[in-house]
């Protein structure tokens, strides 16, 4: 997850800022690099401490219109599915868990037992997490660790037929993995589809599944983000605006890219990159 932060004071927030931290966070919050990893070493490098909590919520306000609007019509699937599911369990007064022969129904099943483990850690772990933020050494280390998981999905052999839904310990296991995204240097993005790859779901299953099931995540967190907003600051409306949309264009964008990358199996392209900037970012922290 991604927290933009400002110089200082939101006052300081003006429209080329807005556009920076928008698309920054379009860029990084969908391709597999840690967007709270950069969060953490721009901070460290340029100086910036305060977070402007009413832009972070914006600009992650446009990520997830992003992810709304490009698996629009999954949505829109499911909806209907769990609808036509449940009108099938009032009508025959039988109530179980979705199956194969419900595959919407079913998606939408696996997608709240997947976010539960997140919500888990994401609540037992906040503290912790806002610590882990003044490590650098922790971020160029957990960037490495990205960059091995997604160097690895090389040779993952994910199913080349089944375009099904996960089942429910699967999706499990990507939630426990979309969970640990708190750490920053570990990519949201890439710790699900790479774990999604090694438990054997289908290439196009693993990149649906992983930013569907970022959805509940990313809301969740915006609304636990604006809890904390009594009291403070205001930023211009036109400015927060700017950052929203420039986060969903980008956002869109980059989504689509890495949707496609990963159909083609060339997740492992973005390993050279983690590494790369993890390496820097240790030695950085040691000199």
């Amino acid at each position: 997850m991604f927290a933009i932060l400002s110089k200082e004071t939101e006052s300081a927030m003006d429209f080329v800022e807005a556009v920076m931290l928008g698309v920054v966070q379009g860029l990084t919050e969908f391709l597999p690099v840690s967007s709270s990893g950069h969060l953490v070493l721009f901070q460290k490098l340029f100086g910036i401490h305060e977070p402007v909590l009413a832009f972070d919520i914006a600009v992650h306000v446009g990520t997830l219109l992003a992810v709304v609007a490009y698996f629009a019509r999954d949505l829109l699937a499911i909806v209907k599915g769990v609808a036509a599911y449940f009108g099938t369990c009032v009508s025959t007064r039988r109530f179980a868990m979705p199956d194969a022969s419900a595959p919407q129904a079913q998606m939408a099943a696996v997608i709240v037992i997947g976010s539960i483990p997140t919500g888990i850690i994401g609540i037992l772990f906040k503290d912790a997490a806002e610590v882990l933020f003044s490590s650098v050494l922790l971020v160029g280390v957990s960037l490495c660790v990205t960059g091995t998981l997604l160097l690895f999905t090389r040779v993952a052999r994910p199913s080349q037929s089944s375009t099904s839904p996960p089942s429910a310990l699967k999706a499990i296991v990507v939630g426990i993995a979309q969970g640990l995204a708190i750490v920053p240097g570990i990519s949201r993005s890439g710790a699900t589809i790479a774990t999604a790859l090694y438990l054997g779901l289908d290439r196009e299953t693993a990149a649906r599944f992983s930013f569907l099931l970022s959805i509940p995540a990313v809301a969740g967190a915006g609304l636990l983000g604006a809890l904390d907003l009594v009291g403070g600051a205001a930023i211009p409306v036109p400015v927060m605006a700017t950052g929203l949309v420039m986060s969903a264009l980008v956002g869109y964008a980059s989504l689509a890219l890495l949707v496609w990358i990963v159909k083609r199996g060339r997740m492992h392209l973005f390993a050279p990159y983690c590494f790369i900037i993890g390496a820097a970012a240790i030695v950085f922290s040691l000199r």
